[in-house]
């Protein structure tokens, strides 16, 4: 029993499972199969991590720029302790008010137009999140990261669920909640695994499936990588709206104006105020609304998507391997100070401890309190021995989580937030 469970939850990654064993009547029998998954994210990230050093030498994810992407990931979360999903409670009562029919929820033509639905409503959430600047300013922390490893897939908006509930309403016309709800689940997962570098091609497969090829594409700054490559799981959607674009010159990733920061906060939120300063700059009624409901790069007098001459200019690798213009080199605010592999390691472990807590907190378990107050324990112990002091400044993650037991129910208050200098 135990090895079929995992054995499903390894499938559920690479979107493997059959409609027999994913379709449900009710909702509340669909498994949460995201959070069943965390197992599977620690496993892969570290096989990326060995099998990149031993191919490259190098490590492929940085301490900086992963716990920064491991951070987003848990405060995207966070939402979920005051409500369940946007997503699926609209979903829910579309379908339990305006339903024109009933797909049978047994069926497997159910499941399978269901997962061509949930995968094309994606690919128009996708686009309309770069397309539209006050969706972007929610997108852009998942392209925020200069980097392309499995961490990067964590890095996710905490406000885009607020919004991309809607483009998902139509199905709820006909499908059933409980076969949504397994569809969402695994379109988001199966994304996980594409965010590599590891993984060159995957020959035929590149015609039809969204792969790591296609999607550093996406995650590039180049000019022919901007706006490309929306697809969820099919790359098909692309290939049909005119928006594919095939890996060539070698992809530089990140935001075209890379943000180089690391506070989290700073991260998820920054490109509200960038367009509220912007939309000031304005006059006209239609010009501040147009800087909210155009693309990013619109100006006044410019098409409604903008275009990218202002962009900075990437470096172009040729065939020839002659770089045209000059790289520049990852921001890394470790590089500027010398930390000894002892204080490396600490921070490392105190903030995967950090990250652990709030998960467990996230999710309610029962042992969530026991972990909390081990992870106060050794914070309270750092700053007695004042070992806390050279990891502050690197630190840009919630470090003052604190969970309380009253009567059995846990009370939990975020009262600190240590920010980089």
């Amino acid at each position: 029993m135990e090895y079929d469970s995992v054995s499903r939850g390894a499938r559920a990654m690479f979107f493997m499972l059959t409609p027999n064993e994913s379709s449900f009547e009710k909702v509340e029998d669909v498994p949460q199969y995201v959070q069943q998954a965390t197992p599977f994210f620690v496993g892969l990230m570290v096989l990326e991590l060995v099998v990149g050093f031993l191919k490259t030498g190098a490590p492929v994810i940085t301490i900086s720029d992963g716990i920064t992407s491991l951070s987003a990931g848990m405060v995207s979360r966070l939402p979920l302790l005051l409500m369940r999903g946007c997503e699926l409670s609209a979903y829910m009562h579309v379908w339990n008010h305006y339903r024109l029919v009933e797909l049978p929820w047994d069926s497997a033509w159910t499941w399978w137009f269901t997962f061509l639905g949930v995968d094309f409503c994606y690919y128009w959430v996708h686009r309309f999140a770069h397309e539209v600047a006050v969706l972007w300013a929610a997108h852009q922390v998942h392209h925020s990261s200069e980097y392309y490893n499995l961490t990067t897939a964590l890095r996710q908006s905490v406000t885009q669920p607020f919004t991309s509930w809607v483009f998902y309403l139509p199905m709820a016309l006909a499908v059933p909640p409980s076969i949504f709800a397994v569809h969402i689940q695994l379109n988001l997962l199966y994304q996980f695994w594409i965010h590599t570098e590891l993984i060159r091609d995957l020959g035929p497969l590149e015609w039809i499936l969204n792969t790591p090829k296609h999607h550093r594409v996406h995650h590039g700054r180049n000019l022919y990588c901007i706006d490309k490559n929306y697809g969820g799981i099919l790359i098909i959607w692309d290939r049909l709206f005119g928006t594919f674009a095939q890996e060539a010159d070698k992809v530089v990733y990140g935001l075209v104006f890379p943000i180089k920061r690391f506070e989290i906060l700073y991260v998820q939120l920054h490109y509200y105020l960038y367009l509220w300063k912007k939309s000031k700059t304005y006059k006209t009624i239609s010009n501040k609304l147009s800087t909210f409901l155009n693309g990013p790069s619109w100006k006044p007098g410019k098409r409604r998507l903008g275009d990218h001459n202002d962009n900075p200019k990437v470096c172009i690798i040729s065939k020839d391997k002659m770089p045209t213009c000059f790289i520049s080199h990852h921001f890394d605010r470790h590089n500027t100070q010398i930390l000894s592999q002892l204080t490396i390691l600490g921070m490392t472990g105190y903030v995967l401890l950090t990250l652990t807590s709030l998960g467990f907190l996230i999710d309610q378990r029962p042992s969530s309190a026991v972990l909390e107050l081990f992870r106060c324990v050794v914070m309270m112990t750092l700053l007695r021995y004042n070992y806390m002091k050279p990891l502050a400044p690197s630190l840009a993650v919630p470090t003052e989580v604190s969970a309380t037991v009253v009567c059995g129910v846990e009370i939990v208050s975020m009262t600190k937030i240590v920010s980089m200098t």
